[in-house]
This record gives C-alpha cells, structure tokens and sequence, in this order.
C-alpha cells in the first residue's frame, strides 16, 4: 500500500514533501513568476532536489502565457515532450514550422523534436505541459538550444546554438517562487 505523502506551506504555497500519493489544487500550489516566460505551477518539482526525490520519472508543469510570451527558447531534449492547451491560443514552433494552436490541441514531441509555444491572441493562454526525466540534471535534458529564424522572430530563439541553459537563458531575469495569484487560472 502506498502512503499518502506530505504537503509543505511555504511562503509561495504547498509543495509536496515525501514520496508518495496526493492531491494539490494548482491555486493553492507554489507557482513560479518567470521574467518575459510566463508564470508556471511546477506541480512535480522545481528544485533539482524535489523532482529527482519525488518525481524522477515524469515531469508536469502548468504554464500561464500571455500573449507573445514564449514558454522557453526554442530546443530539443532526448526525452518526449507533451502539451495540451487548456485555454486561450498559442503558437508552436516546431522544426522550423509555425502552427497556430486552440484550446483542447494537444503536442506530441518526440525525442529529438526542435519546438517551443509562444503565447498567442488576445489573452492569456494555459498550457499543461509533461516530460520524462530519464535525463534529468542534464543540460536540456540532453538535448540542445537550436537557431530558428521563426524562433527568433518570436524572441524564442537564440543567436547561436549552446546546450547549457545558463547560457540560453542568460539574457533573462531569474526566475522565482511566488504566491498564485487570483485571475490566472480560469474560473
């Protein structure tokens, strides 16, 4: 029989802290306020230690996006990639094509696949995004940071191909845990 595991109040909200099974409502979760990316909920962990402890198979993240924000720089991992978006309109760019995305589209991405999602028409758009994590604490797990043009265009790309995120993100500002906050999440 698996236990029921732990939930930790922090400043930012509830974070689960054990191994095994629970229920978290994303409203009351630790989000985490991304410069110019948005505003993601990492629901399996956002410290290295909490999803290589608790989640080392599967990770799971809701994104807030507004309108021209991209989720991150355009890549590819060695692992798969799924989103499906919840609300609003997004764009996905993947290996160097544009595709408008709607509520309800769902986004396979094998390993390998160049793709990122840039938040896209009048609102914010939701996004439910899943990975494994065989490479997990690796560099984009194990992938790389590529150039695209269409990625650039939508300030999701970079200038020269890097698979170290420091590097990759390094024109943007930290990232940092915060409080969720009423409006993000439809009602």
């Amino acid at each position: 029989m698996v236990d029921e595991a732990a939930l930790k109040e922090t400043e930012q909200g509830l974070v689960p802290d054990g191994h095994g099974w629970f229920v978290m409502n994303a409203r009351d979760a630790r989000w985490v306020r991304r410069p110019r990316r948005g505003h993601n909920v990492p629901l399996t962990g956002w410290t290295e230690f909490e999803a290589e402890t608790y989640f080392p198979d599967l990770g799971v993240n809701l994104i807030r996006l507004e309108p021209r924000e991209p989720l991150g720089m355009y890549h590819w991992e060695a692992e798969t990639e799924d989103f499906l978006v919840l609300a609003g309109e997004a764009l996905l760019i993947v290996e160097g094509h544009e595709r408008p995305l709607r509520q309800w589209d769902f986004v396979h991405c094998p390993p390998e696949t160049r793709h990122i999602i840039v938040g896209a028409g009048s609102g914010p758009a939701l996004i439910l995004a899943m990975g494994t994590r065989e490479h997990i604490g690796e560099n984009c797990n194990g992938g790389a940071y590529v150039v695209d043009e269409a990625a650039i265009r939508h300030n999701a790309g970079i200038e020269e191909e890097v698979s170290d995120a420091n590097v990759a993100y390094s024109h943007l500002p930290q990232s940092e845990p915060t409080r969720y906050q009423d409006g993000w999440l439809p009602a």
